[in-house]
C-alpha cells in the first residue's frame, strides 16, 4: 500500500540509541507541540499538562528520578533532544470541564445562550468517578490518544521518538511536583535523531500481526 500516511508508520520505530548533538529545531518542535495540543479526548475534557524537558538542568532532574527502577531508559532523557512528559488530572472536576465550556463559548463553537446546556457531556465523567473523587484511569487514558498522536505527528516531521511507560510516577511527582501542580505522570515520549552505528532497532524489519488477524469486516 503506498500513502505517505502509511510511509510515516512503516518508517516510524522505537528508537534506542539517540544522537545526543542533534537538536529538534524551534519550528519543529513548535509544529509538534502544537499537534499534541490539538490531540482528541473523551467530551474533549483534555484533562492533561505536558511537561517538556530540555533544558540540561531538566534533563538532570528527570534523569535522577530513575534511580530506583527503569535504568533501561535512564539514558535517553540526556541523550534525546527533548522528552515529554504526560501528565493527567486524577480528579477532573466540573471546574475543569467549565474551562473547555468557556473556551468553546469564547470560540463560538458553542453560542452563549447553550452554555448551560453544554454540562450534559460532563455526565460522563460521573460515570467515570469513584467515591474518592478519582477519575484517573479515565483522564489517563487520554493521555494515551495524545501519545499516539505525538509519535505519528514526529514521524512526519522526520523525528524519532521513544514512547516509555518506564518511568517512576512517584519520584516524578516528587521532583517536579511545582510543575505537574497535582497532576500525575506515568508516561513519557523522548524525542530527537537516533544514532546510527548504535541504535540496533532502526535496521530490524516492521513486524506487526496480519491485517486479517487484527480486523474483523462485518
Amino acid at each position: 500500500m503506498t500513502h505517505p500516511m502509511i510511509a510515516d508508520l512503516e518508517a516510524r520505530y522505537t528508537t534506542k540509541k539517540y544522537d545526543a548533538s542533534k537538536i529538534i529545531s524551534e519550528q519543529d518542535l513548535a509544529i509538534l507541540l502544537e499537534a499534541i495540543r490539538l490531540s482528541p479526548s473523551s467530551i474533549n475534557s483534555q484533562p492533561w499538562k505536558f511537561i517538556v524537558i530540555e533544558s540540561e538542568q531538566a534533563k538532570e532532574r528527570l534523569h535522577t528520578t530513575f534511580a530506583n527502577k527503569f535504568q533501561f531508559n535512564q539514558k535517553h532523557i540526556k541523550t534525546a533532544s527533548h522528552t515529554i512528559l504526560f501528565a493527567y488530572n486524577p480528579e477532573y472536576t466540573r471546574e475543569d470541564y467549565e474551562k473547555v465550556v468557556d473556551a468553546d463559548v469564547a470560540n463560538g463553537r458553542i453560542a452563549k445562550d447553550n452554555r448551560d446546556s453544554a454540562f450534559g457531556a460532563f455526565a460522563f465523567v460521573g460515570l467515570n468517578t469513584d467515591e474518592q473523587g478519582r477519575n484517573a484511569n479515565w483522564t489517563k487514558a487520554q493521555t494515551y490518544i495524545a501519545l499516539g498522536n505525538a509519535m505519528h505527528a514526529a514521524a512526519r516531521l522526520g523525528i524519532d521518538s521513544t514512547p516509555m511507560e518506564g518511568v517512576d510516577k512517584q519520584m516524578i511527582s516528587q521532583e517536579f511536583a511545582q510543575e505537574l501542580q497535582g497532576y500525575e505522570c506515568e508516561l513519557a515520549l523522548s524525542v530527537g535523531y537516533h544514532l546510527p552505528a548504535d541504535d540496533y532497532n532502526a535496521s530490524l524489519p516492521k513486524s506487526r500481526l496480519p491485517l486479517a488477524d487484527v480486523v474483523t469486516r462485518i
